[in-house]
């Protein structure tokens, strides 16, 4: 009788195991039709967010939603490691996906409902989970997950599936694997983690925000500590280290990602320029974009034009408190009050809202956003002498209270150990500098602070040249015959046409008679330029202009060009005027230098830059000297309450500035040269009369003079100033560098005024551009261009210009050959000039 009760007992078990094993089969067959393949996993791309760097590796901005830096596995400590199988996978290096073993474990651990539950999940069961199917909780999803990680430990090494574990997991916090939790919360590397560190990170992934350490600390110790025993309890630390570990308290904070120095209309500039060819996937795909800025550059630049900008301000005295909350006849705010209008506020360049809630004679007392409660001494706000229009302002203040008053919400910055008053600039500014020789972005500056307005004024903003024009023009002149010696009268000039009269005058409107060109473009003479425009046409000077990357749709065709009256931005202006200095090259701005794809595939584009060859042919190619194309970002409403600036008009064609990877020739590493769009000699002249501004001549000072402080021979530039000083300019150079600085208001109706004295491209602009190459020629040797083979010497007579007799004032000038005099002065008439055969000449 027992026999037979066990062979049925055994058919009976024979058949549930085959019943079961069809099943198996069938369910198998069932849920794994549709799933994915999982040796995709090999070449998975984590999302990683979009890193801009400049040239030397320093992280200038993060754009992406999740901070991750994915790491191999031999990259990850063992520490590491150890602590996340012995919390998450006791078994990981011994199963093979799924653990039946550690699924029953957590299922008595659940019904006895103690301690942490593990869960009967594996560590290859979440990467699968994660990577390919929904978090929902549901026998299918199960199933499909223990197929997909028994497919995975058959197509992935074990290290494999950690270190995608490891790089994928979220830890809270926005951090997404290992690399960016350790810096996270500790701000340090994987290998610095120590062991209570490292079991604190491998306590998170299972409810990250449960556990946060910065949000429940008291929650986070007490897994972590849970973790160090599991560690203890499969050996992976002594029972010392446990001891040590278990009583170290937390030591976890917020860690913001590690920026080196800021640059945000750079950042801005790449991260558009990578959305529009990646889309979201910019933002995810771990990018790097390698910049042609330095920090050095970039620091110097953002200072010199933060620090101008606020001196301009203070000179022209104080608009008042930003908002009254309460007058002194009415009942204070309380704090609550006053913290909720601060909140609505940030911080500006250092520059941060408080509310006056006490003030004397001699001091006031302010409340900050922190709810922190600072002085401002009468020292910290005498220069707040009352605004009453860009050209006036009141009398400087005697005392606290004829500045601001209890109840008023101002603006406050602190220096050194000590707050000052202080107040949102309303004027603004943008630099540009370049590697004159192959467009390298050295530097650039798109207004006072990108966080009041996005919008970049370096390479948007359209504005008028003014005498920043001059150099272009004399140099179309220069082709035409003219020379540096040839007198031009500096007298008033009036057209009249029906009932319009038209009168270019000086600024200031001193008139010096017949002067050599050299001293019109140094002194900036307006009406000798109209002169030497008369001279040669307008209609040539304003094609000539193209040769320098100058629009052909933005240049006038009028007198009125003379003056400055053509808008470019910044960075047209800055390439134009590297044509000069580096012997005639049209180069190429750019911005991004490589962009890197997710460090194991490397550089994915490396840019190469048109350079100025100076050992080629000197034969200029007109043919090629294009109008400037600008990639500019899209354009961001001004935020400071302006009028909308006028903008660069937006073009499709974005290769000026940023490079296009799509193109077949993106790794193309041939050398390409600038085409050659103006004679060497040419440039040679003009680039030695832009030294002239600086350093002037006999009897005459240049208005760039301010340059000497550099302490350099080779460097010069030219001023700009327009009608009203609407706008004003310095675009100069030294050694291979060039720099243009431009400043105004953004409304173009807005002048710059005066205070002490008139606001002009040699007062306001220069000094700008004197701080900023202070830094950037700090170690770059002198450069002496050598003197092309059709550039030749003669000594003049510096009253004519022409050949001197013995007793003449003399100078040497450089002439292209063939236009050097040949002809002796012998006296100057009026606007007449004879010479010693008794020729009469009139001067244009």
């Amino acid at each position: 009788m027992l026999v037979r009760v066990l062979k049925f007992l055994l058919k009976f078990l024979i058949g549930c195991l085959l019943c079961g094993l069809a099943i198996g089969i069938a369910g198998y067959a069932y849920y794994s039709k549709d799933l994915p393949n999982v040796a995709t996993l090999k070449e998975v791309r984590l999302q990683t967010p979009l890193q801009v760097l400049s040239k030397d590796g320093e992280l200038i901005a993060i754009f992406g939603e999740r901070r991750r830096t994915p790491l191999k596995y031999d990259e990850i400590p063992p520490l590491v490691v150890n602590a996340i199988i012995a919390t998450e996978d006791a078994r990981f290096f011994e199963h093979y996906g799924i653990d039946p073993i550690g699924i029953v474990r957590a299922m008595y651990v659940g019904l006895k409902q103690k301690g942490f539950s593990q869960g009967g999940s594996t560590i290859t069961q979440q990467v699968a989970k994660n990577f390919f199917l929904t978090p929902e909780k549901s026998i299918s999803r199960k199933v499909k997950e223990m197929i997909l990680a028994i497919r995975m430990e058959k197509e992935l090494s074990k290290e494999e599936i950690m270190a995608l574990y490891l790089n994928m997991i979220n830890f809270g916090s926005r951090a997404y694997g290992v690399a960016a939790a350790s810096y996270t919360f500790f701000g340090k590397t994987p290998e610095q983690l120590t062991v209570d560190e490292a079991a604190l990170l491998a306590g998170l992934p299972n409810a990250p925000s449960a556990f946060n350490p910065i949000a429940h600390p008291d929650r986070a110790l007490t897994r972590r500590n849970w973790v160090l025993s599991r560690m203890l309890d499969q050996s992976y630390i002594t029972q010392a280290q446990y001891d040590e570990a278990v009583k170290r308290p937390l030591n976890a904070s917020y860690h913001s990602p590690q920026i080196e120095f800021s640059a945000p209309y750079v950042a801005e500039m790449a991260r558009q320029f990578m959305y529009d060819k990646f889309g979201e996937n910019a933002y995810t795909d771990g990018y790097k974009v390698y910049t042609t800025i330095s920090k050095q550059d970039q620091i110097a630049a953002t200072d010199a034009v933060q620090k101008n900008i606020i001196e301009y301000d203070i000179r022209h005295g104080y608009r008042g408190a930003e908002k009254v909350l309460w007058k002194n006849n009415e009942s204070p705010w309380n704090d609550e009050q006053i913290q909720k209008t601060l909140d609505k506020y940030i911080c500006y360049s250092g520059m941060c809202p408080a509310v006056v809630t006490k003030a004397t004679d001699k001091e006031a007392v302010v409340v900050l956003s922190d709810k922190s409660n600072v002085a401002i001494s009468f020292q910290g706000m005498k220069w707040a002498r009352p605004f009453i229009s860009d050209t006036q302002q009141g009398a400087f203040p005697k005392k606290v209270t004829d500045t601001i008053k209890v109840g008023q919400l101002i603006w406050v910055k602190k220096s050194g150990d000590n707050w000052e008053l202080t107040q949102i600039p309303a004027v603004n500014a943008a630099l540009v500098s370049l590697d004159s020789d192959n467009g390298a972005i050295k530097a650039i500056v798109g207004g006072y602070d990108f966080n009041l307005s996005k919008f970049n004024r370096a390479t948007q903003a359209l504005r008028q040249l003014g005498s920043n024009i001059k150099p272009f023009i004399y140099t179309s002149t220069l082709e035409k015959g003219l020379t540096m010696a040839t007198l031009l009268n500096d007298a008033p000039i009036v057209r009249t046409s029906g009932s319009e009269t038209w009168s270019p005058k000086n600024s200031p409107p001193n008139y010096a008679g017949p002067l050599r060109l050299r001293i019109g473009l140094g002194m900036s003479k307006n009406v000798m330029m109209v002169r030497a425009l008369r001279a040669v046409g307008i209609d040539w000077v304003a094609t000539y202009l193209e040769r320098f990357g100058f629009p052909k749709e933005n240049i006038s065709h009028n007198e009125s060009l003379a003056l400055g009256s053509a808008s470019f931005t910044p960075l047209q202006v800055a390439r134009a005027y590297s044509v000069i200095v580096n012997g005639g090259y049209l180069i190429t701005p750019y911005l991004i230098e490589r962009i890197e794809y997710n460090n194991a595939n490397g550089v994915i584009y490396q840019h190469q830059p048109v350079i100025a060859c100076h050992t080629c042919s000197d034969d200029i190619n007109t043919d090629e000297a294009k109008p400037a194309v600008l990639n500019n970002v899209e354009d961001v409403a001004n935020q400071s309450g302006n009028e909308e600036p006028e903008q660069a008009n937006l073009k499709a064609d974005d290769h000026l500035i940023l490079p296009n990877i799509n193109d077949d020739k993106a790794t193309d590493l041939t050398p390409k040269y600038a085409p050659h769009t103006l004679n060497s000699g040419i440039a040679y002249i003009m680039k030695d009369a832009l030294r002239t501004t600086v350093f002037g001549g006999s009897g005459w000072q240049g208005t760039a003079w301010r340059v000497k402080a550099l302490g350099r021979k080779d460097v010069g530039g030219k001023t700009g100033t327009t009608n009203a000083s609407k706008d004003v300019w310095f675009s100069g150079f030294g050694g291979n560098i060039v720099t243009t600085v431009w400043m105004g208001f953004d409304d173009h109706r807005r002048e710059l005024g005066r205070t002490f004295r008139a606001e002009a491209g040699a007062n306001t602009a220069n000094p700008v551009w004197v701080d900023y190459m202070k830094v950037a020629l700090k170690n770059v040797p002198e450069k002496e261009d050598p003197q092309p083979e059709n550039v030749v010497t003669v000594t003049i007579d510096q009253r004519t210009g022409l050949l001197p007799q013995p007793g003449s004032q003399t100078m040497s000038e450089y002439f292209i050959k063939g236009t050097e005099p040949t002809q002796y002065a012998t006296q100057e008439i009026g606007t007449k000039v004879t010479d010693s055969e008794g020729n009469t000449s009139e001067l244009f």
